[in-house]
């Protein structure tokens, strides 16, 4: 289950966007997703 701080989930990364349109994503814009929220928790984790 994804707790949201600030619209990003602090488990996965995703935006709340991303999370509500992950069902209906292509594989490849799933991906894309996947790679872009661990960018996000590292930044996270560096506050």
């Amino acid at each position: 289950m994804c707790k949201l701080k600030h619209e990003v989930c602090t488990g996965c990364g995703r935006t709340r966007d991303e999370i509500k349109d992950w069902k209906s994503m292509k594989r490849k814009a799933q991906l894309d997703t996947v790679h872009l929220a661990a960018k996000r928790l590292k930044a996270l984790k560096k506050k």
